[in-house]
């Protein structure tokens, strides 16, 4: 199995809410009462369809080959005032960070960021009232009730937006996947060739006392990601939940620190400005590579005001330096 073959950040589904049930026509009658009046129960509530949130969960693998929900009718009313039962509901669970979208309109509808948290997606029809509503004193015995409402039926989209604290960004190659595998129990695929990192690979960073903080290698942009080129939008939008961006820049860059610092910036700020808000810190990877005399010089041409690290994932330099970074920003 490839890797990340079992990630799956998009699926789209067809989604069909039951029926609500009919109202019920009925007029009392027992062995005392030959003309009673209308007791007619109402209809039950078609089942609506539900998404859940799960902690547990990390992928929509589970929906991928689920095409069609459906949702049970809701049972018509009876005599004797007696209330159909509701259709059983269809819940989804779903990973924290999934985002609900209407695929015709592609409206977004709402997102899932809570353990437990449940929406519905698709509602049931409501169930139908009995005949007894409908009495009144010009209408005693009223021979009508109203139908369910239909349910309804419609193609959604949900997309995982991935829910991490710190976020990596660089091009590839840039030691991202290698940075996890270190700080991390995380085992992303690692070669030297670009787009090695085809999923974002999660991981948790052990921290002083205990603490601990969420990571996750976002695979490699290229110039042109914003407007779809190489991976593009599909992992964009997985940055938009990190709450810290760590730029990565190789020492061996062919280009300044500086300008490929800015060329990713400008990348992400193309796709959403709001991410130019996001706090941001410059780690220099492969400084093994350098001597101090080389590193003062590369450290004077960073832009000024990004706090900044020269780190080596290879000989461990400034490991834990990074992490008490990333933690005060975290941290506000």
């Amino acid at each position: 199995m490839p890797q990340g073959s079992n990630f799956v950040d998009y699926v789209k589904v067809c989604c069909r809410s039951g029926r609500g049930g009919a109202g019920a026509v009925h007029l009392h009658r027992d062995r005392f009462t030959s003309k009673g009046g209308p007791d007619g129960g109402d209809g039950g509530r078609g089942g609506h369809i539900i998404l859940k949130g799960n902690a547990q969960l990390w992928t929509l693998l589970h929906l991928k080959y689920r095409k069609h929900i459906i949702a049970e009718d809701g049972q018509p009313g009876g005599s004797a005032l007696k209330h159909g039962a509701n259709g059983k509901d269809e819940v989804l669970e779903v990973p924290l960070g999934t985002v609900a979208r209407n695929a015709a309109t592609n409206e977004i509808l709402f997102e899932i960021t809570e353990d437990n948290e449940t929406r519905v997606i698709t509602p049931g029809g409501r169930g139908g009232l009995g005949n007894w509503h409908f009495k009144s004193p010009t209408q005693q015995t009223p021979r009508f009730a109203q139908p369910g409402e239909p349910g309804r039926e419609e193609w959604i989209i949900l997309e995982l937006k991935v829910l991490a604290d710190v976020g990596l960004v660089g091009f590839p190659n840039a030691g991202k996947s290698t940075l996890l595998s270190v700080v991390t129990a995380a085992k992303p695929e690692i070669a030297d060739y670009p787009f090695t990192t085809l999923v974002p690979n999660l991981g948790i960073v052990s921290y002083r006392d205990n603490k601990s903080f969420v990571m996750a290698d976002i695979p490699g942009i290229i110039e042109g990601a914003s407007e779809g080129k190489g991976l593009g939008h599909r992992f964009l939008r997985h940055i938009e939940r990190n709450s810290v961006l760590l730029f990565m820049v190789p020492a061996d860059t062919n280009r300044t620190i500086a300008a490929e610092y800015e060329i990713l910036l400008n990348e992400l700020a193309a796709f959403n400005p709001e991410l130019k808000d996001k706090p941001r810190i410059l780690a220099v990877t492969k400084s093994d590579l350098l001597d101090d005399e080389l590193q003062q010089e590369m450290a004077a041409e960073i832009p000024r005001g990004i706090p900044h690290v020269f780190i080596s994932s290879v000989s461990g330099k400034n490991i834990q330096q990074l992490k008490d970074l990333i933690w005060q920003v975290i941290n506000g």
